[in-house]
C-alpha cells in the first residue's frame, strides 16, 4: 500500500471521497481504493479476434473511500451524480440508478465466481470521462472489486478479478465486449503498457520510451454507430477466419493472407488485413518500446491508424482531423484513433518536454478544422487496481 502522498489537491476525487465519507459517517474510511480507467496505446479491434492488445492505464481513476459494515449490505454515495443505491449481496437485483448496475453486477459476477462478500458502505466519485471511450464503467467495477477484496481481506487475483468484472459486464449490465478493459485496470503497471494476449490471457508489462508522454485526444464526438458497426465488422472477421480456415484471425499471417486473398471476397479481405497487420504491428510495437526507439513506435501507430480507416473502416471526420493536427506536430512520433470508432479519442506519443505545446496547437488546429473543441489529457501510466490507504 502506497503512503498518502504529502501534497494532495483539495479538488481531486481522493481527497473529495475521504472529505465526503468523513463528514457522512463522522469517522475516517476504514479503506480508500481506486481503480484505472485506459488507452489503448495500439491493438484495435483485435481482442474479439483472439489477437493482442496493449493498452495503458491512464493517471485518472475511480476512487471508493469504504469501511466494513456487518450483514450482507452496500451502501454507497456517489459524488459525481449525487445519488445514493443499496444492495442486499443475498439477492442482487437490478434497480436504482444505472451507476449502481456496474456495482450490483460485479457483486452478483464475484459471487458467482465462488467469492464470500462482505457488506460496506462508502463514497466514490472519479475523472475518468465518461462516454469518451476511456473506460470509466470498467473503472468502476474493478474499484467495487478492489473495495470487496478490501472488508474481505481476500488475495488480490488480477485475471480471475478481470474475468469477474466482464462477466457482470456482459451477463449483468449487457453489454458485450472484451476482455481488455477489465484486465488493464486489474493489472496495470506503473510507467508501462500492458501487452495482453486475448487468448490465452497472459500479461507483459512493456515500458513507455523515455522522454515521452501519451496523450488522449478527445474529440468530443461519440459514437451513435457503435453497436451495429461493432457487431458487423465481429461477423465479418469471423467469416473471413472460416474461409481462412482458421479458429481466428490471429493464427494468419500476413503472408498467408496474401496467399488466400484470391479466395475471398474484397471486404472481408480488406478487414482481414487490418486484424492480421495490427496484431503484427502491436507485437512489433513491444520491440521499439524495449529498445527505446520511439520514432519506430509512432511509424506503427500512424499505420494503425490508416488500416482503421481504409481496412476497417472505422473512423469518422473528426478522428481523422485530430489525428491528422497530431501528427503534423515536431514534438509527436505518431498518433491513431483508439477504442471502438465512429468518434471518441485518438492517441498520441509525444515528447514530454514539448507536450503543452503540442496540446495547445492540436486544440487550436482541430477547432480550426471542424469547429469542434477537443478535451486532451496528458497521461501518465498509473498501476491498477489498488488500496492506497488504510
Amino acid at each position: 500500500m502506497s503512503p498518502v502522498p504529502a501534497a494532495e489537491p483539495a479538488d481531486s476525487p481522493r481527497a473529495r471521497v475521504t472529505k465526503a465519507f468523513a463528514l457522512r459517517f463522522g469517522a475516517p474510511p476504514a479503506f480508500v481504493v481506486r481503480a484505472p480507467g485506459r488507452v489503448n496505446l495500439i491493438g484495435e479491434h483485435t481482442d474479439y479476434n483472439d489477437g493482442y492488445v496493449m493498452p495503458l492505464a491512464i493517471d485518472r481513476a475511480l476512487w471508493i473511500a469504504l469501511r466494513p459494515l456487518a450483514g450482507a449490505q452496500v451502501r454507497a454515495h456517489s459524488l459525481d451524480y449525487n445519488q445514493d443505491m443499496q444492495l442486499d449481496l443475498r439477492s442482487p437485483a437490478h434497480g436504482g440508478p444505472q451507476w449502481s448496475e456496474y456495482i450490483g453486477g460485479t457483486a452478483w459476477a464475484l459471487a458467482q465466481a465462488g467469492n464470500a462478500l462482505h457488506g460496506w458502505e462508502g463514497v466514490l466519485a472519479g475523472d475518468v470521462p465518461m462516454g469518451a471511450g476511456l473506460s470509466s464503467s470498467a473503472a468502476l467495477e474493478l474499484a467495487t472489486a478492489r473495495a470487496f477484496a478490501a472488508v474481505g481481506a481476500w488475495q488480490w487475483d488480477a485475471v480471475a478479478m478481470a474475468r469477474a468484472c466482464l462477466h457482470a459486464e456482459n451477463a449483468w449490465v449487457g453489454v458485450n465486449c472484451g476482455i481488455m478493459d477489465q484486465m488493464i485496470s486489474a493489472a496495470a503497471v506503473a510507467d508501462h503498457a500492458l501487452l495482453i494476449d486475448c487468448r490465452s490471457l497472459a500479461v507483459q508489462p512493456v515500458p513507455l520510451p523515455a522522454q515521452t508522454c501519451v496523450v488522449v485526444l478527445d474529440t468530443s464526438t461519440r459514437r451513435g454507430l457503435v453497436d451495429s458497426a461493432y457487431n458487423e465488422r465481429r461477423a465479418q472477421c469471423e467469416r473471413a477466419a472460416d474461409v481462412l480456415g482458421v479458429p481466428a484471425l490471429r493464427d494468419v499471417s500476413s503472408a498467408q493472407l496474401a496467399a488466400a486473398a484470391q479466395a475471398m471476397e474484397p471486404l472481408a479481405l480488406r478487414r482481414a488485413r487490418h486484424v492480421v497487420g495490427e496484431d503484427e504491428r502491436t507485437l512489433a510495437a513491444v520491440q521499439h518500446m524495449q529498445q527505446g526507439n520511439a520514432a519506430a513506435l509512432g511509424v506503427l501507430l500512424n499505420a494503425s491508424h490508416a488500416s482503421l480507416r481504409d481496412d476497417f473502416e472505422v473512423s469518422s471526420t473528426a478522428l481523422n482531423a485530430i489525428v491528422e493536427c497530431a501528427q503534423q506536430q515536431p514534438a509527436c512520433h505518431g498518433a491513431r484513433m483508439t477504442g471502438a470508432g465512429f468518434g471518441g479519442c485518438a492517441v498520441a506519443l509525444v515528447q514530454s518536454s514539448a507536450a503543452p505545446e503540442f496540446v495547445q496547437a492540436v486544440s487550436a488546429g482541430f477547432h480550426n478544422a471542424t469547429g469542434l473543441t477537443a478535451q486532451i489529457y496528458i497521461c501518465r501510466p498509473s498501476a491498477g487496481a489498488s488500496i492506497v490507504s488504510a
